[in-house]
C-alpha cells in the first residue's frame, strides 16, 4: 500500500532532489523517506529519531514497507544520526519550533559543509531559524507558505552561500515577501487582527509594550503595503 503524507509534508517533499541521499531528522513514524523511496525519488535514506517510542514506530513501518535495505532507522540525536561515509547531501527537518532547528543545526554544524540543501519546516520562531541560516553561510533559495488544518506552515529551502538578510526578511520571508501569496497576506492580516486587539487592552502608561506592539502593526502594514 503507498504512503500517504500530510498536504505539508507532499510539499516538504517537493523539494528533495532527485536521487538525494536523505536525513530526515525527528523523522517520527519514517513516513517521508518511505514516501520518497516509494516514489523512485531516492534510493537512500536515514530516519533519525531521538525518542524511543517513535523510533520503534519507524523502525516497524520501514520493515513493513521492505524498505530496510534502503532506508536506515537510526536512534540518535540530530545530526549525530550519520557519518561522511553516508554521503548524505540533503536533509529535512520539519514540525519543531524554529529555534530547536537552529539548535540541532548549530550542535552538528561541522558536519553541514558536504550537504548540499536543507529543507525545513518550522512550526515558529521561522525569524530565528532565518538568522541562523543567515550567520552561516546559508543561503535561502526557496520558501512557501502553506495552510493545513487552519495553520499556516512555512517551508524554508537552504543551500551553501552569502546573503544578507533584513530585519523584515527574517521575519517575513526573503522570498515570501517578495512573491506575496494569497497564503501569506492572509497570515499576516489575521496577525494583525490579533496585534491591534491586544494594542487596545494595553494601559496607556504601559509605555514600552504598547510601542512593542505599535512597531509590528507598522512592520506587517508595510510589507502588506496597508499602510
Amino acid at each position: 500500500m503507498e504512503t500517504r503524507l500530510s498536504q505539508r509534508l507532499t510539499a516538504v517533499a517537493a523539494y528533495v532532489p532527485q536521487n538525494a541521499r536523505l536525513l530526515d531528522i525527528g523523522s517520527d513514524h519514517a513516513y517521508l523517506p518511505i514516501y520518497l523511496v516509494e516514489q523512485n525519488r531516492i534510493h537512500f535514506a536515514i530516519a533519525g529519531e531521538v525518542v524511543k517510542g517513535p523510533y520503534q514506530s519507524a523502525l516497524s513501518n520501514v520493515s513493513s514497507s521492505a524498505l530496510s535495505d534502503k532506508i536506515d532507522v537510526r536512534l540518535a540525536n540530530g545530526l549525530a544520526a550519520f557519518e561522511a561515509e553516508d554521503m548524505i547531501d540533503t536533509i529535512t527537518i520539519c514540525g519543531m519550533g524554529g529555534r530547536l532547528i537552529a539548535e540541532i543545526l548549530e550542535n552538528g554544524r561541522a558536519k553541514l559543509h558536504s550537504v548540499q540543501r536543507l529543507i525545513l519546516q518550522p512550526n515558529n520562531r521561522e525569524d530565528d531559524l532565518r538568522l541562523w541560516l543567515a550567520q552561516n553561510d546559508f543561503k535561502i533559495v526557496d520558501e512557501e507558505i502553506m495552510t493545513e488544518n487552519d495553520k499556516y506552515y512555512e517551508i524554508i529551502i537552504a543551500e551553501h552561500g552569502k546573503k544578507t538578510l533584513s530585519v523584515a526578511d527574517l521575519r517575513f520571508g526573503p522570498l515570501l515577501k517578495q512573491e506575496k501569496s494569497n497564503v501569506f497576506v492572509s497570515r499576516w492580516r489575521n496577525e494583525l487582527v490579533k496585534l491591534e486587539t491586544a494594542f487596545t487592552k494595553i494601559p496607556e502608561v504601559n509605555t514600552s509594550d504598547r510601542s512593542a506592539i505599535s512597531q509590528k502593526i507598522q512592520a506587517i502594514k508595510e510589507v502588506l503595503n496597508e499602510n
